[in-house]
């Protein structure tokens, strides 16, 4: 099996934990709308998304894994919402999707923090 970096599990394991965030929500929109079958998605996507965070969680530090999770999540449920359900924003809501965006990455990028140092 191939062998990975602490901090590059971490943040695989990351993808995945926003990937099943990302899928539960959406199913959210469609339970909405009295389906029951989207419970499962709901139900198993959290649980599967936290479960991940808590593996991510052992490498880097919690506030850092939460931003990106959050921020990257709101990013991918923004585009799910317009792309599938054809969800509208305005230039004001796009604005503060990408600074989020913006902190995630300078989070990421420039925080010794995020490679999981003190």
């Amino acid at each position: 099996m191939l062998s990975l970096a602490p901090r590059t599990r971490a943040l695989l394991l990351l993808l995945g934990a926003i990937v099943a965030e990302v899928a539960a929500t959406s199913a959210l929109k469609v339970l909405s709308r009295a389906r029951w079958w989207p419970w499962v998605l709901v139900v198993g996507g959290y649980g599967l998304s936290f479960y991940l965070l808590t593996l991510v969680l052992q490498t880097l530090p919690l506030g850092v894994a939460y931003a990106i999770w959050s921020g990257v999540g709101t990013l991918l449920i923004t585009l799910v919402g317009v792309w599938l359900y054809h969800d509208r924003l305005d230039g004001p809501a796009w604005a503060g999707i990408v600074l989020v965006v913006v902190g995630v990455v300078l989070v990421h990028l420039f925080s010794h923090s995020a490679a999981g140092e003190p």
